[in-house]
């Protein structure tokens, strides 16, 4: 009996996934016009409706994308939360300090989207102008413990993430992984972190860990090469992971 009522619910909450990641939000923001013919082809490599589902956005929701790179997530997200939602692409002004690209990026995203805004601040500055219902970082949080990206102590970032959601609101969180027991050891080299060392961070700020996901888990990948090598790039082994802010 207990073992069919374990199977009952691990069936309920794959089925509860399932119909979110149908729901139809979620199949117009991956069928949307104004998506790039390139983004669409890598929807099934990174996983796009799963990470959705997994992310729980829905209409009307202020979301913030952690440095948006080409705007892959952005566009997903906006499509998602619709005219009455909002999505923040947020740039880290120490990079903007170096380079321009990334917002000018940012900027030809915002030009497709009425509800997309390009915000730069410093990380542990980081500050919307209304609180969010979900943070999310794809393959960047390992670098806010660099000094080109973060410029400050990883604690105070998490602070400010922590601030700018609402209670109850999400921080998703999808980064490369480091081999198990390294902490931060590769996040300046490798560009990769010990999945652990993310979690104990981020619970240290107050978030609650719940839930996790191997969607993008690839056990081909040693975990000890940087990700940005041919023989790697695209196909990392990811950890995907997502922390609430209590009620």
């Amino acid at each position: 009996m207990r073992l069919a009522l374990i199977a009952a619910a691990a069936f309920c909450t794959l089925a509860s996934v399932g119909a979110y990641a149908a729901a139809p939000a979620v199949s117009s923001a991956l069928d949307d016009a104004a998506r790039p013919a390139a983004d669409k082809a890598r929807d099934a490599e990174r996983k796009a409706a799963e990470v959705l589902a997994f992310s729980e956005v829905k209409p009307g929701d202020k979301v913030a994308d952690i440095y948006p790179g080409g705007g892959y997530f952005t566009r997903l997200f906006a499509a998602s939360v619709g005219a009455n939602g909002k999505v923040y692409m947020f740039v880290p002004a120490q990079v903007v300090d170096s380079r321009a690209k990334p917002v000018d990026s940012a900027n030809a995203v915002k030009a497709g989207y009425q509800n997309v805004e390009v915000l730069v601040q410093k990380t542990a500055e980081f500050k919307p102008p209304e609180k969010l219902d979900i943070v999310f970082s794809s393959q960047f949080y390992h670098d806010m413990y660099s000094p080109t990206y973060g410029g400050a102590p990883i604690a105070a970032i998490n602070k400010a993430v922590f601030d700018a959601l609402k209670p109850g609101g999400l921080y998703v969180i999808v980064d490369h992984s480091a081999p198990d027991g390294s902490g931060l050891r590769d996040v300046g080299t490798t560009h990769r972190i010990d999945e652990a060392a993310a979690k104990k961070d981020l619970t240290a700020a107050g978030f609650q860990l719940v839930g996790e996901s191997q969607m993008l888990r690839n056990p081909e990948d040693k975990r000890d090469i940087n990700v940005f090598q041919p023989a790697i790039r695209g196909k990392t082994d990811q950890f995907v992971l997502k922390f609430r802010k209590p009620r």
